[in-house]
Parts: C-alpha cells; sequence; structure tokens
C-alpha cells in the first residue's frame, strides 16, 4: 500500500491524540482556573495542527474530502473511546458500542463505490 494511503491515517490517529487532551483532559482538573486552562489547551492543540495539515494535504492526493472527514471521525471515536475509559476512568457501555458501529457503518457508505 501506497505511503500516501497511510501517512494520513498514522497522522491523524497521532492528531486526534493531541486534541483528545486538548478537548478533554482538563475534565479530570475541575478546581483549575478556566484561564489557565484555556492556553494550555491551544499549546496542545498546536501539536494536533501540526500533524491534521499536512495529514489532510497528503490524504487529499489519494481520499475525497468526505473520506479524509470520514476517517478523522472514526479515528476520533476510537482514540476517545481509549481515552474515555483509560484517562477519565469512564465505562463504555453497549449503548455507546452501538453508536460507535453505526459511525463505522457510515464510513463503509463513504467509501464505498456506488
Amino acid at each position: 500500500m501506497s505511503w500516501t494511503y497511510v501517512a494520513p491515517i498514522l497522522l491523524l490517529s497521532l492528531s486526534n491524540v493531541f486534541m483528545t487532551f486538548a478537548w478533554y483532559g482538563q475534565l479530570k482538573y475541575p478546581s483549575a482556573p478556566l484561564w489557565a486552562l484555556i492556553p494550555i489547551s491551544w499549546g496542545i492543540a498546536l501539536f494536533e495542527y501540526c500533524l491534521a495539515v499536512p495529514a489532510n494535504r497528503i490524504g487529499y492526493q489519494v481520499y475525497s474530502g468526505a473520506q479524509l472527514k470520514t476517517i478523522q471521525e472514526v479515528i476520533t471515536l476510537s482514540v476517545f473511546a481509549v481515552f474515555s475509559v483509560a484517562y477519565l476512568g469512564q465505562a463504555l457501555r453497549w449503548n455507546h458500542l452501538v453508536s460507535f458501529g453505526f459511525l463505522v457503518l457510515a464510513a463503509y457508505f463513504g467509501f464505498t463505490k456506488w
């Protein structure tokens, strides 16, 4: 498989780790002041952008915009599922898994040639 197919998936996976921490990492610190959390989150998000922008630029050579967005969403949910259990200590329930399953089904339709 060509690097242009794989690189966007790897880069988007790494970018999502940063973005998940930028958006949701602060939830473990409810007493932290918002004025401090915002610049910290922006600093973390900078790394997300440094990975996501090249991922989309490279990926657009072989994927459509809709396919890139679909890849992004599936990766986002996958990363968040692990983050939610491992970092936030929240269990995934059957309804979460069903909703993720429907998104995987949506990805299937997004990549199938009709």
